[in-house]
């Protein structure tokens, strides 16, 4: 499906941008772009690579020259680029709508403008019924991104989809390694709430989600990869176990922006969404600016529906817990497994 095609990942220095090129590189894509504003990342990444295939482009999603002159001749698109920590989003709320918001305009004007066939568009949990800034923020990329697909049309020449996930275990800034660094260190695990939940996905389930909703995408389409949760104590628990460190555990409260528990799917969004096994589609809603409709009509099976979250979801035990983290390479290389 890719071969001879030119992909491009914004932000493809991050954690997501390496486990694309883990599953690309050696397949039959004529050439990976990664696009991004940190040379230094660039740079390790050039040196680890070594590979004619991956070419790398400066540049910011804030600025649309930058983006244009790199996107020239590019097939599809991977829009991983975001500012993506709850603190830093709630202290500089403005930096993250230039960066999610504005960012995210400016990457699929210039998608469309170069004649790019697929645009993905990654989004978080936190976008649904968001209460922090970095949520918002995702929640109006979201909004950009479905509204400009759904004025291109079914027949369009690009297509403009999202992908919606939960915690994706062992990125950067989540809590796995947080807990594994207090592990090593001989710290006590600091714990929010134990009863917290979140929904628990690999990286290799983020690649394959984008990929699903490339292949199966149309315009203005939100997918959504379901997936099991759980509590933090478990999380915590589990690694313990798996590292063979004494128990200590400091439960310090749920911190500013930070839900109990996050919705991969609201009520609404559940209402009209369509059941592909593993996969929820949410198609966009494709009323028109009549507002006599809003008025005067409402929708009674809105009410027959919950949302799909991590309190809700199947919820992991220790030991399948265990068994989720087992599959992380930098947990087995930590094991010496």
């Amino acid at each position: 499906m890719f071969e001879d095609k030119v992909l491009m990942i914004t932000g493809g220095t991050g954690s997501f941008g390496n486990a694309v090129l883990g599953r690309f590189l050696n397949s039959n894509v004529k050439e990976i772009r990664i696009f991004s504003r940190d040379e230094k990342k660039q740079d390790d990444m050039r040196h680890s690579l070594q590979s004619p295939k991956v070419k790398f482009y400066i540049g910011d999603v804030r600025d649309k020259r930058s983006i244009e002159e790199a996107m020239g001749g590019v097939d599809y698109v991977f829009h991983a680029a975001a500012l993506k920590q709850v603190p830093s989003c709630e202290f500089f709320p403005m930096q993250a709508v230039k960066t999610n918001v504005l960012g995210t305009e400016n990457v699929i004007d210039a998608a469309i403008s170069n004649g790019v066939k697929n645009v993905v568009v990654l989004s978080t949990d936190k976008a649904a019924y968001p209460i922090n800034a970095m949520g918002i923020s995702k929640a109006m990329m979201e909004k950009v991104a479905i509204a400009k697909g759904r004025s291109l049309g079914l027949d369009a020449k690009t297509t403009i989809c999202c992908t919606r996930y939960g915690n994706v275990m062992a990125s950067r800034g989540s809590v796995i390694p947080l807990f594994i660094d207090q592990i090593k260190k001989g710290k006590e695990l600091t714990v929010t709430d134990p009863n917290m939940t979140r929904f628990m996905m690999t990286l290799e389930d983020a690649v394959n989600l984008v990929i699903f909703a490339w292949e199966n995408g149309k315009n203005g389409d939100l997918f959504v990869q379901k997936a099991p949760s759980a509590t933090i104590e478990t999380l915590a628990e589990a690694l313990i176990d798996l590292y063979h460190a004494p128990k200590p555990m400091k439960i310090i409260g749920t911190r500013h922006g930070e839900k109990v528990y996050e919705t991969l799917v609201t009520r609404e969004e559940m209402a009209k969404s369509i059941d592909l096994g593993d996969y929820y589609r949410i198609p966009c809603d494709n009323r028109d600016l009549n507002y006599d409709k809003y008025l005067n009509k409402g929708e009674a099976k809105f009410s027959n529906f919950d949302d799909y979250h991590s309190h809700n979801t199947k919820r992991l035990n220790k030991e399948e817990m265990k068994e989720l983290l087992l599959k992380l390479p930098s947990i087995r290389e930590d094991l010496g497994l």
